[in-house]
């Protein structure tokens, strides 16, 4: 086995001390909710929990793995984005404890963690419960593992819902700005924004298709049934003190919670419905998410079909402007042409001697230039008329 980790306690006040942080660290909550930074390698960490190499490889963070819940024998192996855990019967390892995205799921852990949470919260409600009611409650109380795990869905459904909903409320209106006006600054805003939808679409896509995999395998879904596992072992016996626990009280509260979770595993084995109601309501939460994220990919691709509309319209602009251009240079061309030919100076002799025939020769050029013109004119009216009536350019 590896060596030894140190133990740095949480201080309740000021949450996680950054001085005992480091890339391998590791925060352990156990079921009275109390937390503990610890680094400690991988081999402690294996034998802690009783896990192969190949599952905790799943939790590196510098190792690219897909979104994925695992049950072991006596561990789920969880890895959801930045949430990164391994939850036994009676504790979770979390990594990265220091992490902005991770120090919300640790104090939610710590919180609902907590030995008889659930029956303060209905004493809270009902504020009048008997000697035997309580005691009923707290044999209904959810197993650790699914409590664990219900925060860790939580957490990550709540944060990919907050991501789509920051990136609704940019796109939107860059989208509207950009069907308003057409301009390279908003084509490059948009692009940026359909880029980081992609991104998050895959990213939610990943967790539901995890959560519907696991939805439709009933087998899969009793693996993580940690508790039911513990059930025929004593409640005496347990699983032994934590690993850097000896407190009475601790080990008292444990013992507590584990015999309230090998209550309510007691039954069929086969029995996953507890499981299945937890985790379609994730489902259906995270695939609102990626209904949200498929409506804007719908927006975004409207908004490009009614861009391409337009450019195509400007371009058939500019098609009609170029046709409009190259008939009236045709039409000029003849002009210039029959002007120039007529307008050149040749000398002829019987002009000296015959001066009235050169007026008439000058009238004779003047009204074949008018006529050209004219008929230049003409033909360019017919050349726009026949282009019309064959649909090349609008009314």
């Amino acid at each position: 086995m590896g060596r030894e980790g140190y133990v740095v306690p949480l201080d309740p006040q000021t949450g996680l001390k950054k001085k005992a942080a480091s890339p391998r660290s590791w925060i352990l909550i156990d079921c009275s909710g109390q937390g503990t930074v610890l680094d400690v390698d991988k081999y402690a960490i294996m034998h802690r929990v009783h896990i192969h190499a190949r599952d905790l490889r799943i939790l590196d963070p510098l190792l690219s793995y897909p979104s994925t819940i695992l049950g072991r024998e006596k561990a789920i192996v969880l890895n959801l984005e930045h949430i990164k855990a391994i939850i036994t019967a009676d504790e979770v390892l979390l990594r990265d404890p220091l992490d902005e995205n991770v120090i919300p799921v640790v104090e939610e852990l710590q919180r609902r963690l907590q030995p008889g949470n659930g029956v303060r919260q209905a004493q809270a409600d009902g504020k009048e419960l008997g000697g035997n009611e309580v005691e009923a409650t707290e044999e209904d109380e959810s197993p650790f593992e699914f409590r664990a795990l219900e925060v860790a869905l939580e957490a990550i459904c709540s944060f990919l819902a907050a991501r789509t909903t920051e990136l609704e409320t940019a796109a939107y209106p860059a989208l509207d700005e950009l069907t308003s006006k057409i301009s390279s600054r908003n084509l490059d805003r948009v692009r940026k924004l359909k880029s980081a939808m992609t991104r998050l679409t895959a990213r939610v896509q990943k967790v539901r298709d995890e959560l519907e995999q696991l939805l439709d395998d009933d087998d899969d879904m009793a693996d993580l049934y940690l508790s039911r596992k513990l059930a025929p072992t004593s409640p005496a016996s347990g699983t032994g003190a934590p690993w850097f626990f000896s407190s009475p009280t601790v080990g008292s509260k444990i013992s507590r919670a584990s015999r309230a979770s090998v209550l309510t595993v007691r039954g069929d084995e086969n029995d996953v419905e507890e499981l299945e109601m937890l985790l379609e309501a994730y489902f259906m939460q995270i695939d609102g998410t990626l209904n949200k994220l498929t409506t804007l990919r719908e927006y975004i691709d409207d908004t490009e079909d009614y861009i391409n509309i337009q450019l195509d319209n400007h371009r058939n602009q500019l098609i009609q402007l170029e046709l409009f251009l190259s008939s009236g240079t045709v039409c000029l061309s003849v002009y210039s042409l029959v002007a120039g030919i007529f307008g050149m100076n040749i000398p002829y002799t019987w002009m000296n001697d015959h001066g009235y025939m050169f007026k008439w020769v000058r009238l004779l050029v003047q009204h074949v230039v008018i006529i050209t013109g004219l008929i230049c004119a003409i033909l360019f009216v017919i050349i726009v008329s026949y282009a019309r009536f064959k649909g090349l350019v609008g009314s």
